[in-house]
């Protein structure tokens, strides 16, 4: 089945777009911009949303869920996130249709215009801080830790499955606080929660920093963020976690009455990440054969393809694999038994091969002689026989070596792709030449910023939390830097 794919080294784009539809992940839909998840990439975004979910439940966070629509004058309370959002806005402007006097199909009721048009949310802290106000009375009601996972519209003219939709699937944390110390914790604490999912479940490498001002979230004091570096060299935002300060509570008026009895406005933060993830994860790992699973997150673990030519050898193989299955499910381990007998083993092996599922079992009649069976591995196309004798702790260890070395891999690519530059020149033949991660020197201005992307198409992606002081000069101005930031072209 790899041969439908285009080849990354052909195409990386294309190679992306056939691998999300050949893989049953994606496909477009009949409303341009948009996308329908098909249930094989919907089940690997639902692991997603579990292993996240678990995670803020275990940090004191709990799930709600706030409205689709949000009045237009809630969007225009906060000037800084009304234009960082303005552009991209759909906006509902009648409730009801009509059959055309012309008879030729339904129109728009004119009658039915709505007296305020209803912003169909990009984001949600407008409606949300609107909320909180009939919330929050005390110091006793705070914090508020609060997550929603919802869909959002983003109105994008260019658009590519999972990376840039009109319409996506996010998770969005909004949490109240009643000090700015304890808001910049939850900020900083949530970007590490994702990082640590990034790394441990994705087994995605990236790097933990802050977005510098011209970058920001619209109506946020701080951005933080985690930077993931795709196997074309290619920066990914794979998370944000913004410290709103005071922003939203004075647009809103949301203000608490404090120990000593003074009112004072509440903290903020937003944090969420998206279905953005599974672009991630598709061009972080997969190659030309197909998708590569790390399996944490694979909805088959591991996949066991019968080898049989007739129904006796078949039932003594279904047999042995219900014993098998039952023991590998004990280990929390996910399995699928694929005994069809409309599609050849080779067909299936290809299928699987395909979709990513880490480990591959093929068991026929001379293995139940010899006690053994047949066991391919993903990411590295390494074949073994293994003895029947533990096999599901020998099944269970192989599933940790292989999420290991994916993560491996990809840091030994972004490793392999990240340098320094010192001048103009060598930044440029950098990016040019190698790709990846440069770090470099920049005077901290904006102007200086935008003319760096005018030039070169490269953004500085963050400023890295762990970065060292290093004197220095910028590289397009040569004005004094204090530390190097980190640019990249970026997805």
């Amino acid at each position: 089945m790899s041969e439908q794919l285009t080849s990354r080294e052909e195409n990386y784009s294309q190679w992306y777009q056939d691998l999300v539809m050949k893989a049953d992940l994606a496909e477009h839909s009949a409303v341009r911009g948009c996308m329908v998840i098909k249930p094989y990439g919907y089940a690997i975004w639902e692991k997603m949303q579990q292993e996240l979910d678990r995670r803020f439940k275990e940090t004191g966070h709990v799930n709600a869920y706030f409205p689709l629509f949000i009045p237009k004058s809630f969007f225009s309370k906060e000037a800084s996130h009304v234009d960082g959002f303005a552009k991209e806005c759909a906006v509902v402007t009648h409730y009801r249709l009509k059959n055309d006097s012309d008879g030729k199909g339904i129109v728009v009721d004119d009658d039915a215009k709505l007296e305020e048009e209803l912003i169909v949310r990009p984001t949600s802290e407008t409606i949300i801080w609107n909320t909180y106000r009939g919330w929050i009375e005390s110091y006793r009601d705070l914090p508020i830790l609060v997550n929603q996972w919802a869909n959002v519209v983003r109105w994008e003219m260019k658009t590519r499955l999972f990376l840039r939709t009109a319409e996506f699937l996010w998770q969005e944390g909004h949490t109240a606080h009643a000090t700015a110390e304890e808001a910049v914790e939850e900020t900083i604490k949530m970007l590490n929660v994702y990082a640590d999912f990034a790394e441990n479940v994705l087994a995605i490498p990236v790097v933990k920093g802050m977005k510098s001002p011209n970058e920001r979230f619209a109506g946020a004091l701080d951005t933080y963020c985690i930077e993931a570096m795709m196997q074309d060299g290619k920066a990914l935002q794979a998370g944000t976690s913004h410290f709103l300060g005071q922003n939203f509570a004075k647009a809103f008026d949301v203000k608490y009455t404090n120990k000593e009895g003074k009112q004072e406005f509440v903290w903020a933060t937003s944090w969420g990440v998206s279905t953005r993830l599974m672009g991630a994860l598709i061009m972080s790992h997969s190659d030309n054969d197909g998708l590569v699973l790390p399996p944490r997150l694979a909805p088959i673990q591991v996949v066991i393809v019968p080898i049989f030519k007739n129904d006796q050898q078949l039932l003594a193989i279904n047999e042995k694999v219900a014993e098998l299955k039952k023991q590998l499910e004990k280990r929390g381990i996910s399995v699928k038994y694929d005994n069809r007998d409309t599609h050849k083993p080779g067909w299936k092996f290809a299928e699987y091969e395909l979709k990513g599922v880490p480990v591959r079992i093929a068991i026929g009649p001379r293995d139940l002689e010899n006690g053994t069976v047949e066991v391919a591995r993903r990411d590295t196309k390494e074949k073994a026989v293994y003895q029947m004798t533990d096999l599901h702790l020998k099944i269970e260890n192989l599933l940790e070596q292989i999420q290991d070395n994916i993560y491996r891999k990809a840091l030994d690519l972004r490793e392999e792709k990240t340098n320094r530059a010192d001048t103009w020149d060598e930044f440029v033949d950098l990016l040019d030449s190698k790709g990846g991660f440069v770090y470099a020197h920049w005077d901290g201005t904006t102007e200086t910023e935008e003319k760096i992307k005018e030039l070169t198409k490269a953004t500085i992606r963050c400023i890295p939390m762990d970065n060292p002081v290093e004197e220095g000069n910028c590289i397009l101005t040569g004005k004094p830097s204090g530390q190097r930031v980190l640019f990249a072209r970026a997805y």
